[in-house]
């Protein structure tokens, strides 16, 4: 795997990609401070939230940040809520009861009620939400969905990366498998979503995790955004695991131990280099 990334069959690389840039402001200038002044190398945009056209400007300033497209089918603010980019008339099965898209605590009825082909259509409108605003992304993931949720879904995402020239982030090993099988770069497991840590103890806990690297690929999702008011009222739920993650990233001991453990933090633009290779 390093082999095919560029890099000494030894060497421990890890992405640290901070998901939900778009969310909201505080989340969007975290983002961007978590990879400017910390350890963050990327980022993965939501193009239907409400600081997805403040997210866009932030990354035209600064066309250095490496950033994917977080592909959303699940508002997770529901005081706050959003809706598809697609027409509502093109995408009814994707759609609550209030024409919204469904929240985190259906995504059950989501996944039972999604057709594939007006998943398409939406995730086509959200990457061209991007791309027609001249930026350039890297790869897909998928905002509350690992790996799309489905294997239809991971699949299409999979159809849709290669037409873009995109990369795709895998997490659970059936995904994992599928793009081994086409010799493209996967992670190791234990692949880490920082919604997973407990608050208690948590800049402990991502130190003992980033002294456990292993060889090979290894991805961090982490949620920073600042603290603030916003935030607070946006995010209730959320808000404290999204300012611990900052805090962390941008942290000097984190930067330390980077260094200690001789870590090499890459971001997609190193696996989208192997995704649109002429061997795949």
């Amino acid at each position: 795997m390093n082999e095919l990334l560029g890099h000494a069959a030894g060497s421990r690389l890890l992405i640290v990609n901070c998901d939900d840039f778009g969310m909201y402001r505080a989340v969007n200038e975290a983002v961007v401070r978590s990879i400017e002044e910390g350890i963050a190398g990327s980022c993965s945009l939501m193009t239907p939230c409400p600081a997805a056209g403040h997210a866009m400007g932030l990354l035209r300033e600064r066309p250095e940040i490496s950033f994917g497209l977080h592909l959303t089918l699940v508002c997770e603010a529901p005081g706050h809520p959003w809706g598809p980019l697609a027409a509502r008339e093109t995408v009814p099965s994707l759609l609550d009861p209030d024409g919204l898209l469904y929240t985190f605590d259906r995504i059950p009825d989501l996944l039972a009620a999604a057709r594939i082909e007006e998943v398409e259509v939406e995730f086509r409108a959200q990457i061209a939400a991007a791309t027609d605003a001249g930026l350039a992304p890297t790869h897909l993931d998928w905002h509350c969905l690992a790996d799309g949720g489905r294997a239809d879904i991971f699949d299409l995402t999979v159809d849709l990366a290669r037409e873009y020239g995109l990369a795709v982030r895998a997490w659970l090993d059936p995904a994992r498998g599928k793009l081994r099988a086409r010799g493209l770069p996967v992670t190791e497991p234990g692949f880490l979503d920082s919604f997973e840590l407990d608050l208690d103890g948590k800049a402990a806990a991502y130190a003992r995790r980033l002294r456990e690297v292993p060889p090979g690929l290894s991805e961090w999702a982490v949620h920073p955004a600042l603290g603030d008011e916003e935030a607070r009222a946006v995010d209730p739920d959320g808000w404290r695991v999204r300012l611990s993650d900052y805090e962390f990233l941008t942290s000097p001991r984190a930067r330390e131990l980077l260094r200690e453990e001789d870590i090499v933090v890459i971001d997609y633009r190193t696996l989208q280099r192997v995704w649109t290779g002429p061997h795949t």
